[in-house]
């Protein structure tokens, strides 16, 4: 009787691990089957699916996916441009954060890309939003350009400049560093941004720029405007260094180890070096000939 009302006890219970939270806005996630209570799914699962699901779920990082397919922009019918970020993340000063990934992905409601341009050398891709929120008219720009380097033996496309334009006048204008790869490659950082806590790969054009007074981060970024073949990304150029400052601080750390046991390994070696001719001399005392010692003798007599 014990044990059953334990196992009465569990599976009551039971339904309530599975509680899971809806989707947020962007995601492409299902929703479980089940039924809704305030606004929370929840999952009613057999007990050998919640088993065998749950590894899976445990080894997945939420918002791992990219959610969305790639952006496309089309030149002369066949694709020329290819965007995608898993989240584009707007904020003016203190104001509520604006999630424009749905809006930007979303193959639904796709987002207008009039006045993006495809060229040899010179690339812009624009995306419309229209108005969110409070803001009238909002569009990004991302302006690239690709240049041939003869020490490298190969063209090179960088990103080079992001806007914002909103309120059908004004313009945030990030001058984008250190975003480049081959012109047959694709870009890909996790973070494209001026955040400084992202290490910022866009920084304000200017002091009195107002984009001194937005946040934008693009998150798991990338982006291709050269050599677009069959509406696929080429293999990825990423952002990450090896020098990272953990990596950095790791090898100046095996550095100073290194001097320190060199310098330990040469005064042994040195101690040896003295020990082994330190050794006792011995002193000769001269003495006179026999001969001499004879005649003196005889001299004294």
């Amino acid at each position: 009787m014990l044990a059953r009302a334990w196992l009465w006890v569990a599976l009551s219970l039971f339904p309530r691990l599975a509680t899971c939270h809806e989707p947020a806005e962007g995601d492409r996630v299902r929703p479980c089957g089940g039924e809704e209570r305030g606004g929370a799914c929840t999952c009613w699962l057999h007990p050998q699916k919640f088993a065998a699901g749950s590894s899976r779920r445990l080894l997945q990082t939420p918002g791992a996916a990219v959610p969305f397919p790639p952006l496309k922009v089309m030149g002369d019918g066949k694709p020329c441009i290819l965007f995608r970020a898993r989240r584009i993340a707007l904020r003016y000063q203190n104001s509520s954060l604006l999630d424009l990934t749905q809006r930007a992905f979303s193959p639904d409601h796709p987002v207008d890309t009039r006045g993006s341009i495809c060229s040899k050398d010179k690339a812009q891709l624009v995306m419309k939003f229209g108005d969110v929120e409070d803001l009238r008219a909002l569009s990004i720009r991302l302006q690239m350009s690709s240049k041939f380097y003869e020490s490298a033996g190969q063209s090179w496309f960088s990103l080079d400049r992001v806007s914002l334009h909103y309120n059908w006048s004004e313009e945030a204008r990030f001058n984008a560093t250190e975003v480049y790869a081959p012109a047959t490659s694709s870009y890909h950082c996790q973070h494209v941004s001026n955040l400084p806590r992202y290490s910022p790969l866009l920084v304000a054009s200017g002091h009195t720029d107002p984009a001194r007074l937005w946040s934008l981060t693009f998150t798991d970024f990338q982006l291709q405007a050269f050599n677009v073949f069959s509406g696929k990304f080429s293999s990825p150029a990423d952002c990450a260094t090896f020098l990272t400052p953990a990596v950095l601080m790791g090898l100046i750390s095996s550095l100073i180890l290194l001097l320190v046991l060199a310098y330990a390994l040469h005064m042994v070696v040195h101690l040896r070096h003295v020990d082994h001719y330190d050794h006792k001399t011995t002193v000769y005392f001269p003495r006179a000939p026999e001969s001499d010692t004879c005649s003196a003798d005889k001299n004294s007599l």
